[in-house]
């Protein structure tokens, strides 16, 4: 159920554009308020909307979309206005880039495991300052990390479609009824804690 403009759903609480005609019979475009949603059923119908009872509202995957069939880009953008000429950044003079979905996980990557090797980086020190051995468990899991962070970079890059980079997100299943996680997904395929 929903309120429609030019076969287009109208969200509640975003403003939207709707061809107005005058009474000299010119028309021209109005953007409507967020608040659209407190007008009356009857000036929602003067205003060009529709009530439907049968649409059916998905919102997309925001990991993956960035609208209702708008891909995100697995790869960086360079940047352009208008015109196409490169948009620079006034900073460090160099072409302003969107990063893709590769460049963002490959990013989130480094940082989960920078950070779950941050917690035992104290042995580190300890050993470097006085010569106290790093525990084995200790030194298994950070090798670990390192290398679940190396194998999901892979996997990332390896990513040619959309769907292969969504798959990194799909948790393994085994073939009970009903079906049981045999694993974590591929993108945050990390060793578990140790302490």
């Amino acid at each position: 159920m929903a309120w429609l403009y030019n076969g287009t759903v109208i969200k509640a609480g975003q403003s939207w554009v709707g061809s107005v005609t005058d009474e000299d019979g010119n028309s021209f475009n109005v953007k409507h308020p967020k608040n659209w949603m407190i007008w009356s059923d009857e000036d929602k119908v003067n205003n060009g909307l529709v009530w439907q009872d049968d649409v059916s509202i998905t919102i997309p995957d925001r990991r993956f979309y960035w609208s209702e069939g708008i891909e995100r880009s697995l790869t960086d953008i360079n940047i352009v206005d208008a015109d196409g000429n490169a948009v620079i950044d006034p900073i460090t003079g160099v072409q302003k880039v969107q990063l893709g979905l590769k460049s963002q996980w490959i990013a989130q990557t480094k940082t989960t495991a920078n950070e779950k090797l941050k917690v035992h980086d104290w042995y580190v020190v300890r050993n470097a300052e006085k010569s106290v051995a790093i525990p084995a468990d200790i030194t298994t899991y950070r090798d670990a990390v390192r290398t679940a962070a190396s194998t999901i970079e892979t996997a990332i890059n390896a990513c040619s479609t959309l769907d292969d980079f969504k798959a990194l997100f799909v948790v393994p299943m085994d073939d009970q009824d009903p079906p049981q996680p045999t694993g974590k997904p591929p993108i945050y395929n990390f060793p578990d804690e140790v302490n």
